[in-house]
Order: C-alpha cells, then structure tokens, then sequence
C-alpha cells in the first residue's frame, strides 16, 4: 500500500466548498463555507459566523479575511 503524502496546498484546495474554522491570532474564530483563497490565505468565507471566547457574536454572509491574521484552518462537521 502506497501513502501519498498530503501537502498544505492540497489540503486547502480540497476543503473549499465545506464548512471550516478560521482562527485568527487574535483568537476570534470565524465558522462557515470556505469559499475561495489565494496564495497569501486571503480566505473568502460564506454563512459566516464570528466567535468570541466561544460566544455566537455576530453573522454574516459573506466575509473576507486577511491571511496575515490567520493562525490557522480546519474542517468542521457540517451543521445541522
């Protein structure tokens, strides 16, 4: 059996079109539908919602984020 290994680049380009977490450094999270991003991890993101110490702050449809506040990305369950 032959592991193909996974890079950063591959990861991201399978994930879009699915629900993830973006947390920035400033420990915000923002939960929704990763929609586009580029090489700098300028993240688009659709059904957005804003988390703050792990309350529901605020929605949105659509939201752009800056890739220079990103820590990092995940996959997160679909919703319900």
């Amino acid at each position: 059996m032959s592991l193909r290994k996974q890079t950063p680049s591959d990861f991201l380009k399978q994930i879009i079109g699915r629900p993830v977490v973006v947390k920035l450094n400033s420990g915000v999270d923002y939960r929704g539908v990763l929609a586009c991003l580029d090489g700098y991890m300028n993240i688009a993101l659709e059904q957005t919602e804003e988390y703050v110490n792990g309350q529901l702050k605020n929605k949105y449809g659509d939201a752009f984020i800056r890739g220079n506040n990103v820590l990092y990305i995940s996959t997160q369950k679909r919703r319900v």
